[in-house]
């Protein structure tokens, strides 16, 4: 666990701020652009964990800084806008996230961000590494919001274009203009957009999305459907998915309501436990008191990714594994739940 201590606190546009920290122990944490920072507050015997994308880049000289809007009912969220102060210390995990970028210094690809509202951190992130790290390589950045005066990282933004213009170019899309048809991203408009920007060797093209997951939706299964690979298209989920169940459904629903007992294999020790069918593997692990790694509980990261080698399991939710992961035996703590006896997890 990392000591930090809160250096600025920076007040942004639509309800977000900037935290920027220094280590207070030296042993600053190394991260990758596009990955988060999931930080740990202890209120009596209760642990809360919440994870941030930085918007800082590990290859630009700037203070570590994660952005973070504020939620109406978030705990976290509420307290890290109204209740700490400059010069306080907070407790971060490792940095951890799938969602990275990995510079390569000679290439000439071409990289496409899609970014909606505050899922512009990540990329903000991405987009700086790609640029002072790479030699030639040109980042389009289609950056949506609902009017350029909520638009987080805006200055910044034209600024980084301004130094770069022969290989940034910067598509602003606001649902308060006049122009209904380039107001909103649609699929035509992602048309457009790739006709005016595609380089010769569409290969060597790399996708990165981060927003709602509607949003997300759009910009995969328009690319998907242009003949792009899976491979070449990534995203970063903030939030669940709204639940999408009919309220007309009446269905009787089949609960599978069996405990399954499991095997636990975690840091050189086997740990039996029984897991009921209302909670998760994390869930009862944490309750037996092992220091299990998590961060979201909701399936949208990558830090308590494991190995079924025995039995099998279910998840409430996937955010981060592939097909291929789940059928080589890759599972999520936070929302498996084993549908067979004597089954066995692996923790890395």
């Amino acid at each position: 666990m990392h000591k930090l201590k809160i250096t600025n606190i920076i007040t942004r546009e639509n309800q977000n701020v900037s935290i920027d920290f220094e280590s207070v122990s030296g042993d600053f944490p190394t991260y990758k652009a596009g990955q988060f920072l999931t930080l740990s507050f202890e209120f009596g015997d209760r642990e809360v964990r919440r994870s941030y994308s930085f918007s800082s880049s590990p290859d630009v000289d700037e203070s570590l800084s994660i952005t973070v809007k504020r939620v109406e009912n978030g705990e976290i969220s509420r307290f890290l806008h109204h209740k700490i102060q400059q010069g306080d210390v907070v407790h971060a995990l490792e940095p951890q996230g799938l969602f990275t970028y990995e510079p390569v210094v000679d290439t000439n690809r071409t990289v496409f961000l899609f970014a909606a509202g505050i899922g512009i951190t990540p990329l903000f992130s991405i987009l700086k590494t790609a640029l002072v790290r790479e030699n030639s390589s040109k980042i389009v950045l289609v950056y949506s919001n609902s009017s350029p005066e909520v638009t987080p990282f805006k200055e910044e933004l034209q600024e980084w274009a301004a130094k770069y213009p022969d290989r940034l170019q910067i598509i602003w899309i606001y649902s308060n203009s006049k122009h209904l048809m380039t107001a909103r991203l649609n699929r035509d408009y992602i048309f457009s957009i790739l006709k005016n920007h595609m380089p010769v060797s569409p290969e060597e093209v790399l996708f990165y999305t981060c927003g709602p997951v509607v949003y997300m939706d759009l910009c995969r299964f328009t690319l998907l459907g242009m003949g792009f690979e899976e491979s070449q298209i990534k995203r970063e989920t903030f939030l669940l998915p709204e639940n999408e169940e009919d309220d007309d459904d009446e269905t009787e629903k089949e609960v599978n309501k069996t405990s399954y007992s499991i095997k636990l294999n975690f840091q050189g020790q086997s740990y039996d436990l029984m897991i009921p069918y209302n909670k998760s593997i994390l869930d009862v692990g944490l309750e037996h008191k092992i220091k299990l790694p998590y961060s979201c509980k909701s399936g949208m990261c990558s830090t308590c990714i494991s190995n079924c080698s025995q039995g099998k399991v279910r998840m409430d939710y996937n955010e981060v594994l592939t097909d291929r992961e789940v059928d080589n035996g890759r599972i999520l703590l936070c929302t498996a739940h084993p549908v067979e006896e004597g089954t066995v997890v692996d923790v890395y």
